[in-house]
């Protein structure tokens, strides 16, 4: 591998390690794991999900998903809700502890939101190129059936 790509790579490398930095400074402060973290996130935007769907947006196995799911309803974050007009499903969202938790992570004095929010001031033309190399990095990387 040359050194161009190699530096690519890096990069990418750089900015994963950050985001992870943040990620899981974020979660020990509450006692949970990133992918916990993760999970409380998507059950905020998507309410009323299924398992099969959080793996999807997880981009883990429904196995592992589920053992996630377990120990967040162990510890009150998630409850699962049988729908009345599919009693063969079953229906994730978060508890009201699992909101306050987010209101407390949302909160306007926690370290890391303020520096994802730093995020924010890069120039809406920046974040757009930004999108732009990212599709373009994805489809030299991608097998074609992917």
């Amino acid at each position: 591998m040359n050194r161009f790509n190699n530096d690519i790579l890096e990069s990418f490398s750089e900015v994963n390690k950050a985001i992870y930095k943040l990620e899981k400074l974020e979660a020990d402060k509450h006692g949970i794991t990133v992918v916990q973290l993760k999970t409380i996130f998507h059950l905020h935007l998507h309410p009323n999900i299924s398992l099969s769907e959080l793996a999807e947006k997880l981009r883990l196995t429904n196995s592992t998903v589920s053992g996630v799911v377990e120990r967040l309803v162990q510890h009150n974050f998630v409850e699962r809700v049988v729908p009345p007009s599919d009693r063969r499903s079953i229906s994730l969202l978060l508890s009201k502890k699992g909101e306050e938790l987010l209101e407390t992570i949302f909160s306007s004095d926690n370290t890391t939101m303020t520096r994802l929010n730093g995020l924010l001031e890069i120039p809406e033309e920046d974040i757009q190129h930004l999108f732009r190399l990212h599709k373009l990095v994805l489809s030299k990387l991608q097998c074609p059936e992917e």
